[in-house]
């Protein structure tokens, strides 16, 4: 059941809310027709044998007669394999491959299966979608409400007993959904966004049995009743319109969100913003009106409130798939890179990628798409994924493993001393999850590395792993987790856990987060191990002394030192102490006495004690 697309070469497309779907194949101004392209892709084809890791000729020794090798234009669409799904309403037994699909990935928390299912616009009825690890439902309309169920899309953790805390790696985007009991059930962790969805009814973001949970994002979504958050200890809601908010447990995070609830932390826990100030919706992947895939990259919004789609079509860029090299699981990373220089674009169906090069993304506006948590690898110590100083480069939907080799760093957006303006077209960084450990053993110096100017890291969860195979102080070692070197960088959506030292270091100037969420590293063997000169312990959110200007709003450090309980954090956060650096609404918390806390940021905050899990909070900072 996948989906051919057509081979023809299509230019990109504007699309506004006035234009129909049928008018998507119009060239955008100042878009290259098809010939001009060619000769673009030809030329580009001279240099990429060096990319490909072919050996040019030298000039000097070649003969007059001949010239270098050239490899063969990589094409573009294609199929997207056997791991995408694709129903459309008159597809039968959609259920039983839907039940097939859940029975494979419902406890495979570190297996290698990937898998994407994608519905095409129609209305579909009596569906019960029951998502496991590493799996992918969305609609393939340009609106959330071209592809209807009747029925739902369900995370639950009948696998882990009722517990939800370990429900990652999984996602739902561009659906209308009509629950069967008039609320859908969403209880997930880490890594499971809710992005682009319409609910006719509630949503209940906990377990059935309201054991732990411990997640999660909503995006760009309408909830019509009401959200039941009960056991889940954070939450971050974006750009979308709610009937309503139930209850909060530590920290509940909203900006630029229709119905939410008052500002009123820490009693409600509620921090709200009224608008998000820059955003860029996450690209996904659609149909046009002749049955051709078609991947909408949406516009850029500052001071956004609301859902991106509520007024017809969304405002944005539509390219054809034709425009993309379609990779499949064990192609080359200088095949990648190749496709890079001829000027096409990525898109990584379901599966794992091995690298013994980095992914090098220089041309801007470059969409790297991922579908179905496709997961890249470096081997041997490389970065996977490198970016450089350019407008508006797109990162979304894909899972960057560490490898057994230390890596100095797994992702680099940007190079060092990035130093260009692209606040008119920034970069994203969306659903773009970073792990070392817990599949094997992986290690990394530092994980991601932001250095370009106005990058938007819109959800991301960079984790050490805790639990799985390859876990251990030493075995999957990874000091650092995010490191900001950029100016007017904004994070919307900030997991970052157990790094061996800091967990974000953020020495640009004015950076600007919405909602962090952090756990200490579980398995420090004992206080000399995260003594940090003087101070003891590393903290979960540092920025620089250095830095002059700096806000964020909405951040969470917990402690769970396991292995020695005893071992004390003085802090969960650290900043220079000056006018321009502010914080908005912080906590920490010792969870069952597994260490403590002196403080909450610098020497600020009352001190976490006993073994009752009680968040110690400061409102405001300085």
């Amino acid at each position: 059941m996948t989906h051919t697309p057509d081979q023809s070469t299509e230019p990109a497309t504007e699309l506004s809310p006035a234009q129909s779907v049928t008018q998507s194949t119009t060239p955008s101004p100042g878009e290259p027709a098809a010939p001009r392209r060619r000769a673009v892709l030809a030329a580009a084809a001279a240099v990429a044998p060096a990319l490909a890791g072919v050996s040019a000729v030298p000039a000097a020794a070649a003969p007059p007669t001949s010239s270098a090798p050239r490899p063969r234009l990589l094409p573009g669409g294609g199929d997207l394999g056997p791991n995408v799904l694709v129903f459309d309403p008159s597809t039968p037994d959609i259920q039983a491959r839907l039940d097939e699909v859940f029975r494979q990935q419902e406890s495979a928390q570190f297996g290698t299966g990937r898998h994407a299912l994608l519905f095409k616009p129609g209305t579909y009825h009596g569906l019960n979608a029951q998502l496991g690890f590493y799996t992918s439902i969305a609609g393939l309309g340009l609106s959330p409400d071209d592809t209807t169920i009747n029925g739902d899309v369900t995370v639950d953790a009948g696998w882990f007993g009722g517990n939800a805390t370990q429900n990652f790696w999984r996602s739902a985007e561009n659906l209308a959904l009509v629950p069967a009991n008039g609320t859908n059930r969403w209880a997930v962790a880490q890594a499971a966004p809710f992005r682009r969805m319409h609910v006719h009814g509630g949503l209940d973001l906990a377990p059935s049995g309201y054991g732990w949970a411990s997640g999660g994002y909503i995006a760009d979504s309408r909830i019509e009743g009401q959200i039941g958050p009960y056991s889940q200890q954070q939450w971050y809601t974006r750009d979308s319109a709610i009937g309503s908010w139930l209850n909060g447990v530590w920290n509940m995070v909203f900006s630029g969100v229709e119905g939410a609830p008052a500002q009123s932390f820490p009693d409600p826990p509620y921090t709200t913003l009224d608008t998000t100030p820059v955003s860029r919706e996450k690209p996904f992947l659609y149909v046009d009106g002749g049955g051709a895939f078609r991947v909408f990259l949406p516009a850029k919004r500052t001071n956004a409130r609301g859902v991106s789609w509520g007024n017809g079509t969304p405002r944005g860029t539509s390219l054809p798939l034709t425009r993309f090299y379609v990779a499949r699981p064990g192609v080359p990373a200088a095949t990648l890179n190749q496709a890079l220089a001829q000027g096409l674009h990525l898109l990584l169906t379901p599966g794992v990628y091995h690298l013994d090069r980095p992914i090098r993304v220089d041309r801007a506006g470059t969409v790297v798409l991922g579908l179905g948590y496709a997961t890249l690898i470096p081997d041997n110590g490389v970065t996977a994924l490198k970016v450089a100083d350019v407008d508006g480069v797109r990162l979304a939907g894909f899972l960057v493993d560490a490898g057994p080799v230390n890596s100095p760093t797994l992702l680099e957006i940007g190079p060092r001393g990035a130093w260009r303006d692209h606040s008119a077209n920034p970069t994203t960084v969306q659903d773009v999850f970073v792990r070392i450990g817990g599949a094997g053993a992986g290690r990394a110096t530092t994980s991601l590395v932001v250095n370009n100017r106005h990058t938007i890291v819109d959800h991301t969860w960079v984790w050490r792993a805790d639990h799985g195979d390859g876990v251990g102080w030493e075995t999957n070692r990874a000091d650092y987790g995010v490191v900001v070197n950029g100016h007017d960088v904004l994070a919307t959506g900030l997991f970052v856990e157990h790094f061996n030292k800091y967990d974000v270091q953020w020495y640009g100037q004015r950076g600007r987060t919405i909602f962090f969420q952090n756990e200490k590293a579980y398995d420090a063997p004992n206080q000399a191990a995260v003594q940090n000169g003087p101070v003891k312990g590393y903290a979960a959110y540092k920025v620089g002394d250095d830095v002059t200007t700096h806000e964020a709003w909405g951040l969470g450090s917990y402690c769970f030192y396991n292995v020695d309980p005893t071992i004390v954090q003085h802090h969960g956060f650290a900043a220079p102490n000056t006018p321009g650096v502010k914080f908005h609404d912080l906590l920490v918390i010792s969870l069952g006495g597994k260490g403590q806390y002196e403080a909450v940021i610098n020497d600020t905050g009352a001190p976490t004690s006993g073994t009752s899990t009680v968040p110690s909070t400061v409102v405001s900072y300085p």
